[in-house]
């Protein structure tokens, strides 16, 4: 089985390498960005690429899309910080086969890979009852990749600066973004939003 890891966190890489390191019919290899991740899949062609969400530069889910543009078959999990049902339900949205967060049981990790590589799908249990029995609100699907990358990082606490010079933008585009989805998500300030897009059930 051939893994591709796309994650700029050296020690995040490193501790996957070291949780594959015993398999010996794995062999993995590393992208720190999504530009890279994405000639790497192409060129290399795993069979499963886990993508953590938060990227320099592209997130995640827009490396996700790319891949599955070039590669519709794809098999795909998105690794992240957070273990909310929001996220791992824009995951699969997305076109992502699995979801892990990063605080799960390091064990459940191979069994992961080797479920989705099998063609199988991958939820932790506890998520995939939280997503069961979730009802998110009808104004998520109102966010584009780029607004659901912008309430990401407003609730990982950066500020409106830092998210434009992340992204790659002035920091009045940013401004202009949270404008909009207060509105959209009913929110009141910039760090409700993500209260607001997580919290928001059946309302």
């Amino acid at each position: 089985m051939r893994v591709l890891i796309v994650d700029d966190h050296p020690v995040v890489v490193s501790g996957c390498k070291a949780l594959l390191a015993a398999e010996p019919d794995i062999e993995v290899f590393d992208a720190p960005d999504a530009e890279t991740g994405l000639a790497a899949y192409m060129a290399k062609t795993p069979d499963v690429a886990v993508i953590d969400i938060n990227l320099p530069g592209l997130s995640g889910f827009e490396l996700a899309t790319r891949i599955l543009t070039q590669d519709p078959a794809a098999r795909i999990v998105i690794f992240s910080m957070n273990d909310d049902p929001a996220f791992a339900a824009r995951a699969i949205s997305t076109g992502a086969k699995g979801y892990l967060a990063k605080n799960d049981d390091p064990s459940l990790f191979v069994a992961a890979l080797r479920q989705v590589c099998a063609g199988g799908t991958y939820l932790p249990g506890a998520l995939a009852q939280k997503m069961a029995f979730a009802k998110f609100d009808n104004r998520l699907a109102q966010l584009s990749q780029r607004e659901m990358e912008i309430v990401r990082l407003l609730a990982a606490g950066q500020s409106m600066g830092a998210i434009a010079d992340k992204l790659g933008v002035s920091y009045k585009t940013i401004a202009n973004n949270c404008t909009s989805l207060k509105l959209k998500l009913g929110a009141r300030t910039s760090m409700d939003l993500m209260r607001v897009a997580l919290e928001a059930q059946g309302q």
